[in-house]
């Protein structure tokens, strides 16, 4: 071979060698501006105040509410942080957090703390929108943008308006879907076991007591819409989630069953309010006290315990004592 030609055959390997890193450069600098735009895009939403814009693959969301966190987690769409409340979640909660990797954020209840939250850098925050404040949710929007969800904490309500969101709608149609097939079996659990028989959701305060109105919403529409339980006939129109009522209108009530929630408050102690009802000659008088048909209820488990997780396992609960 003349040294002509093997000039002209190293000059060409050389050629190719540099094409090759050019075009694998090229190729990194593509991905490269792929992977940032991802990571940088946008969408509008719509939330209860208005449209915000979000990112559309948040790395660090904020939920406001642990229910919330619990709806997300079973779409499959679990947050990186949730504000959490110990004196008023339910036992089951901070373990199941914890199993799926959710970073606890303690708080008062019903308080931000505003320069902690800014401190987690988070890049998106979701919170429930009725009820909030536009003064919170302005405070909010300036550490990150805030979804306030237009729902309440009522799962059938308010998982569809998450799932709109995270683009899980298919899959929140499926959570409910399992959830109301478990209810129906509890439906026709307490049905055959209890008939028409009545049941009492009786609260006690330090001061006073009340009662759950049937026709409610939230925890009351799940006791007796979703379990489908018979309340006294005496309160069967009541609207109201908790009606105030002195013990001596018990008897015109006369319950079969009572739930006896003994109220977990900040800074309340209900100890004599509790005294005061068993020691009560009304209260021993009802039919449901002289059959042991008394049970008791936290207040963490019905009121902030509400999920595909916590429903459940209240629902569970409910039908253990009813159906014996």
């Amino acid at each position: 071979m003349s040294r002509r030609l093997l000039s002209w055959g190293i000059i060409l390997i050389a050629f190719s060698v540099l094409m090759s890193a050019c075009s694998s450069g090229s190729n990194k600098e593509a991905n490269t501006a792929t992977a940032t735009e991802q990571a940088t895009a946008t969408k509008v939403v719509k939330d209860y105040f208005g449209e915000v814009t979000i990112p559309e693959k948040p790395k660090n969301v904020l939920v406001l509410s642990s229910i919330y966190a619990e709806y997300l987690i079973e779409m499959g769409v679990p947050p990186q942080m949730v504000i959490f409340v110990p004196e008023v979640e339910p036992d089951y909660r901070a373990p199941y957090f914890k199993k799926n990797g959710i970073q606890m954020i303690e708080a008062e209840q019903y308080q931000y703390n505003y320069e902690q939250l800014l401190s987690l850098s988070p890049d998106l925050i979701v919170g429930i929108g009725i009820g909030m404040e536009p003064g919170t949710y302005e405070e909010l929007s300036k550490i990150a943008p805030t979804v306030a969800i237009n729902a309440d904490s009522e799962m059938k309500t308010a998982m569809p308006e998450l799932a709109s969101i995270f683009d899980k709608t298919e899959t929140s149609k499926q959570v409910l879907a399992a959830f109301d097939a478990k209810a129906k079996q509890a439906r026709e659990q307490i049905q055959q076991a209890i008939g028409d028989k009545t049941v009492l959701i009786l609260r006690v305060e330090s001061e006073r007591y009340r009662v759950m109105g049937p026709k409610a919403a939230n925890s009351s529409a799940f006791f007796y819409q979703t379990l489908g339980l018979h309340s006294p006939e005496a309160i069967k129109d009541s609207t109201d989630w908790f009606s105030p009522i002195s013990l001596e209108a018990l008897p015109d009530m006369n319950p079969d069953y009572i739930f006896v929630e003994d109220r977990i408050l900040k800074d309340h102690d209900n100890t004599e309010s509790m005294k005061k009802l068993k020691e009560n000659k009304v209260w021993a008088s009802l039919t449901a006290v002289k059959n042991d048909h008394v049970f008791p209820l936290k207040t963490s488990d019905f009121v902030h315990g509400v999920g595909p997780v916590g429903s459940v396992l209240l629902m569970n609960n409910v039908v253990e004592k009813l159906v014996k």
